[in-house]
């Protein structure tokens, strides 16, 4: 009997396997996880042993594959508060929306945006943790301390996750805000 067929099918466990750990895209390595997991019961199955080639198909593939699309369906959220009704016929505003949805995308991201009612509430949820960022209204205190550069600036807008302020700060192209770091307190201190 000719055997080649199953050296073939055995060549793309190692193949599938490296392609799942080299994709950048977390829905493409799902997608490849689910093959890997199908050529693997496949396999187990023309090697005669059919309960490990149904357990691999049920356990391996369809439920593993679920679990990880609801973790990194969640997972990849960029949280965005805001007061509510301040800036939604703003046009700046709805530019600076797009530039950040466009700076997400690349990274297979979502931006989420979270009203709240006022700015108090609104500090209270970054420092809180509820919110990776959070983006107000710039109020000038004196305006003739103005310069021409901040009048470009209609916004500012607070990051707590520093890799997210990271990204920003090289890639937002958008003058209508200015970036700042914050620093919140970590669990264990929150509840001294």
């Amino acid at each position: 009997m000719n055997d080649s067929y199953l050296y073939i099918i055995i060549a793309l466990l190692p193949l599938a396997a490296c392609m799942v750990v080299f994709q950048v895209n977390p829905y493409h390595a799902l997608v490849i996880r689910g093959i890997l997991g199908a050529v693997s019961a496949m396999v187990y199955a023309v090697l005669g042993a059919p309960d490990v080639a149904l357990t691999e198909a049920l356990v391996g593939t369809m439920l593993a594959i679920t679990l990880y699309a609801v973790a990194v369906r969640s997972s990849l959220v960029m949280r965005l508060g805001l007061v509510k009704d301040e800036a939604e016929d703003e046009q700046h505003f709805g530019q600076l929306m797009d530039d950040l949805r466009k700076i997400f995308r690349k990274r297979q991201m979502r931006l989420e945006l979270v009203p709240y009612p006022n700015t108090q509430a609104l500090e209270r949820a970054l420092m809180d943790r509820e919110v990776h960022a959070t983006c107000v209204r710039r109020e000038h205190a004196d305006p003739d301390q103005v310069t021409g550069e901040d009048e470009k600036q209609f916004y500012h807008t607070a990051i707590r996750v520093k890799r997210i302020y990271e990204i920003m700060q090289t890639e937002l192209t958008s003058p209508a805000t200015i970036l700042s770091y914050v620093s919140t307190p970590a669990e264990g201190e929150k509840h001294k």
